[in-house]
């Protein structure tokens, strides 16, 4: 069976690709072809690569169709981010493949009203990412129940691996905020530091996207949250940062307003969408019709990550040394 990966050599694709293949899929990865996957593995030697440059294809209405042509059994879209791409897509796809896999976002909720948040939860997104994706989830959805195209779409929270920095216990990337916890210095919060943030590693998402092919029967028409089994406080994932290199979080809490002028801009914007939106979903469905079961804690998948960039000093500890 063939399966074409668009945006294949991304956080995801980095597991999902080598994960295919060890399956006995045929794997043709679309990209820009611009990087290598975050993290080396054999199987990529029996990937089959493709340089495309999407929005271009687009403009000129041939990625569709340049899709098609390489005779996909299945379609796994990692990098759809508005709903006029998927339209394109799914009108050159219609009749030519068995299932259609669309990465969305837990974005598609907005604010959480009821905590754990379920797929069946009214959708309030806001932000143009989050709106956007909330539309493509909406027509892929009206297109595989009243047309018979064959959707499933999976929505990852803070995706998290090797190689990238993860969103960090004040809700943004500086990583230094990592460094100085690991050191005891003092860490600002904002609010009371009860916000929630909901991490899930590359390659539980992999996971999901490998069950859903196996559990194809129940899994089109479907979309599912794939995240770690919990979410996070920011207090309590800062504290449990710091108790990493032995130290106990020495944190203030700040008003928003007053929080967000020790920060730059763009940490004080990326801190704004994550605790506005403060997600905590549920993996039921997941778990009950795909037997999803992701294998990191938000916790284990931010550990990993965070002794990454200490390995490559992108986050200083000094003397410290986290534990194992």
């Amino acid at each position: 069976m063939r399966v074409v990966i668009i945006g294949g050599s991304g956080h995801v694709g980095t597991y999902l690709a080598p994960r295919l293949v060890e399956a006995g899929y045929e794997v043709i990865a679309i990209s820009r072809g611009q990087r290598e996957p975050y993290q080396p593995h054999a199987a990529w030697r029996a990937v089959q690569h493709v340089t495309l440059d999407r929005a271009a294809e687009e403009a000129a209405s041939s990625f569709g169709p340049r899709v098609r042509a390489l005779q996909p059994d299945v379609v796994i879209d990692m990098i759809c981010f508005r709903l006029e791409s998927a339209r394109h897509l799914v009108e050159a796809l219609h009749g030519h493949v068995q299932h259609f896999l669309h990465c969305g976002t837990i974005w598609v909720h907005g604010p959480s009203v009821v905590a754990p948040t379920t797929e069946e939860q009214p959708r309030r997104p806001f932000g143009d990412y989050g709106v956007q994706k909330a539309a493509i989830e909406a027509y892929l959805l009206d297109q595989a129940r009243r047309c018979g195209f064959p959707a499933t779409v999976l929505h990852p929270g803070h995706i998290v691996g090797p190689g990238w920095r993860p969103v960090n216990p004040a809700g943004n990337f500086n990583p230094q905020v990592f460094a100085r916890l690991a050191r005891g210095e003092a860490v600002a919060l904002p609010n009371l530091g009860m916000e929630t943030v909901h991490h899930v590693h590359a390659d539980d998402v992999a996971q999901s996207f490998m069950q859903a092919l196996a559990h194809w029967s129940t899994a089109i028409g479907q979309s599912f949250h794939v995240v770690s089994p919990a979410a996070l406080t920011l207090r309590g994932y800062a504290e449990a940062t710091a108790a990493w290199f032995g130290q106990t979080a020495e944190l203030r809490f700040l008003p928003w307003e007053d929080w967000r002028a020790t920060v730059s801009e763009e940490e004080a914007r990326a801190t704004w969408d994550h605790i506005a939106h403060s997600p905590n979903c549920s993996i039921a469905k997941a778990e009950r019709l795909l037997d999803y079961r992701p294998r990191y804690s938000s916790l284990q998948a931010v550990y990993e990550a965070l002794a990454w960039l200490i390995e490559h000093g992108v986050v200083d500890v000094g003397s410290t040394a986290v534990s194992s």
